[in-house]
């Protein structure tokens, strides 16, 4: 039997978080998702968030021996993962990044939205509600949480061409985390639900995100979150309460703020015990010390290049009326089935300390950030193709017509991994890629960044983003 549950307070019943558009972004008003990144301190400006794609794996068949990750064999799985977490934790953005990690891997993904931003989306007011009306609130939340997953669950079943990952944000167990221990018994004998089933065998892995407020304190902000008020006292004893009431499940992991120096590094752990837990192997792309390392390529064995995946690349970055601040969108194809991402950036510059966040975006909100394009850059279109050789997993970009301005008429093709190797030191022999050519690598260097080459060499923008130098191998 599982440890016993840690009873909630005797207290109201209170919804689990909703989320809001951060102030003073460049979000139009309908979008309900934010990011969870942070700023040192609550006054500070959180811009937004990241994607999913959607796409059908593409091979090639290449005498070129390539060892790819299990994700890529013939036996099939659908893994189920619950993100929790108290206040703060990143579960928005961390959900996003996993996604995009797997379906480069081929696997189709679905994110399962988390159920208490659509229910008060819907303009339920918690504060407005009795005793009675919060119990039945909250039951209906469970009741709803589940058949939504249900139907990403029935969606996965019927996939049988490739490996499927579920990633919920939050999961059954949770809303006992916000109840009493009377009220949750309650719901449970009024759904016919088992406890027991809902924590131990409904998911195959549970990853707990650890507030900001235990570990990366100056990272905890309420200013992404209109209904998020709780302060950091509060926020870490939500973060006990959601951890407690998953204690039991065979599989869960606490990604806490430990040994991290920024959010990349909490993300890079979440990914990594999930690749632990499906049998794939990452090499070093996900290790603490991992850096983005980049290199140009003059030549091509298009005939051997082996098993990828491929996407057409859209980039386009906004206006913003701080220089410390970069909106980038992104639409990304396959298959003729497109997702939009939106990137944001801040810059401090007193710290030196950089944010960035993503958020998924709509297709029908693809006009309104067109119009919101910062003209003194171009869109950059490029072919990005997915790939693992030996245990390292590349992108490689090929830079499409029409070409950025600074590209100078050249179709230009970067490749880029993740390494624990310095730049400047060779990698590992036979790690390197055979059917590419490189010409030299570029880690580094500004002029090949996507925000250098899409400028236009006679127009002026008064912000430039002063932290461009933060990410020259963007």
């Amino acid at each position: 039997m599982p440890p016993a549950r840690t009873a909630g307070p005797a207290q109201p019943v209170q919804p689990m978080v909703a989320r809001s558009p951060p102030t003073g972004s460049m979000i139009p008003t309908g979008q309900s998702r934010t990011a969870v990144a942070a700023s040192s301190s609550s006054s500070r400006r959180v811009s937004p968030i990241y994607p999913k794609d959607h796409h059908i794996r593409k091979t090639r068949i290449s005498p070129v021996k390539t060892a790819c990750s299990r994700s890529m064999s013939l036996e099939r799985k659908v893994y189920k993962i619950v993100l929790t977490g108290g206040p703060c934790g990143g579960k928005t953005t961390a959900q996003v990044r996993l996604a995009t990690f797997f379906e480069n891997l081929g696997w189709k993904v679905f994110t399962v939205p988390e159920t208490a931003t659509i229910l008060l989306g819907g303009r339920v007011k918690f504060s407005e509600l009795d005793a009675e009306q919060s119990y039945i609130f909250q039951r209906d939340l469970l009741a709803t949480m589940h058949q939504i997953e249900n139907t990403f669950f029935n969606q996965a079943s019927a996939i049988k061409d490739r490996n499927v990952l579920i990633i919920c944000d939050r999961g059954c167990m949770d809303p006992s985390a916000y109840s009493s221990q009377e009220d949750w018994q309650r719901m449970l004998r009024d759904l016919k639900f088992e406890e027991f089933d809902l924590r131990c065998s409904r998911y195959d892995q549970i990853a707990h995100l650890v507030t900001a407020a235990d570990g990366a304190e100056k990272y905890y902000t309420l200013a992404n979150n209109a209904t998020r008020s709780e302060g950091i006292n509060h926020a870490l004893e939500l973060d006990k309460r959601t951890r407690s009431v998953w204690i039991g499940h065979p599989y869960m992991d606490i990604i806490d703020n430990k040994n991290t120096s920024n959010f990349d590094d909490k993300v890079n752990k979440l990914i990594q015990v999930v690749c632990d837990r499906t049998g794939i192997r990452s090499g070093d792309r996900l290790a603490k010390d991992s850096k983005k390392r980049k290199w140009l390529i003059s030549s091509v064995d298009w005939n051997n290049f082996g098993k990828f995946e491929e996407f057409e690349i859209e980039h386009f970055y906004l206006l913003s009326d701080e220089s410390n601040i970069q909106h980038r969108f992104r639409r990304r194809t396959q298959n003729n089935r497109s997702t939009y991402t939106l990137t944001s950036r801040e810059y401090f510059k007193e710290s030196g300390d950089s944010i960035e966040t993503r958020m998924n975006v709509l297709s029908r909100d693809y006009n309104t950030y067109a119009n919101m394009r910062d003209k003194s850059r171009a869109s950059i279109f490029k072919k990005r193709r997915c790939f693992m050789f030996g245990n390292m997993y590349f992108n490689m970009d090929i830079y499409k017509d029409p070409l950025p301005p600074q590209a100078n008429g050249n179709h230009l093709i970067f490749l880029e991994t993740y390494t624990t190797v310095p730049k400047g030191t060779p990698l590992p022999e036979g790690a390197m890629p055979p059917f590419l050519t490189i010409e030299k690598e570029i880690t580094g260097e500004s002029q090949y960044s996507m925000y250098s080459l899409s400028k236009y060499s006679k127009t002026a923008n008064k912000n430039e983003f002063a932290g461009a130098d933060k990410y020259k191998d963007d």
